[in-house]
């Protein structure tokens, strides 16, 4: 008895010691990200709530302004992963995001890219919500919610990071098409 007891409190500290170096390895790897980034763009699009909500579907709104999440295996998820070569826009303000490039099938039932194709239009904030340690990503531009970045889960992409991104807040627009046109109020 005295064995089972001592062998559970001994894989228990590992696990607790293993999971707080994968979690210091994430946060370097996401300081690594920031720190690659180029200066944020300037000019920030900033609109009331009832303007968001003229342009925004109502599920955008809630996504992208209330930090919602879109359910797993979308019909826009449906569209993603059928999607070829191009890029990705922000659905609120039509900052470019991500490129197809970048993409790859995690089997998450979200988009995915190990990368972006624009660091600065991406900002990376610590996020504890539900009880959790993670990275949100963030449209520099509007603010608006994207998702969630991971690290440390051993893809085989060229970076050990997922942007986990809701689908119904990226434009996406294919290889040689205008980019979005999104109306947006500035402010210097």
């Amino acid at each position: 008895m005295k064995v089972t007891l001592l062998s559970t409190i001994l894989i228990a500290i590992g696990l607790l010691v293993a999971t707080g170096i994968a979690q210091e390895q994430g946060k370097k790897e996401i300081m690594k990200t920031q720190e690659q980034a180029p200066e944020a763009p300037k000019a920030e699009v900033t609109k009331t709530e009832e303007e968001w909500k003229k342009i925004l579907t109502p599920e955008q709104y809630r996504v992208l302004r209330q930090a919602g999440t879109e359910p797993a295996n979308s019909p826009t998820y449906k569209q993603f992963k059928e999607q070829k070569e191009g890029t990705y826009y922000c659905a609120g303000c039509g900052a470019e995001l991500f490129s197809s490039d970048h993409k790859f099938d995690s089997h998450c039932g979200w988009p995915s890219f190990y990368d972006a194709s624009n660091n600065k239009n991406v900002t990376l904030k610590q996020d504890v919500s539900h009880g959790m340690i993670r990275t949100e990503v963030v449209c520099t531009k509007c603010k608006g919610h994207l998702g969630h970045l991971f690290s440390g889960e051993g893809f085989n992409t060229p970076k050990d990071q997922r942007y986990c991104i809701n689908g119904v807040t990226l434009i996406y627009v294919p290889k040689g098409g205008k980019k979005p046109e999104v109306k947006a109020v500035e402010k210097p």
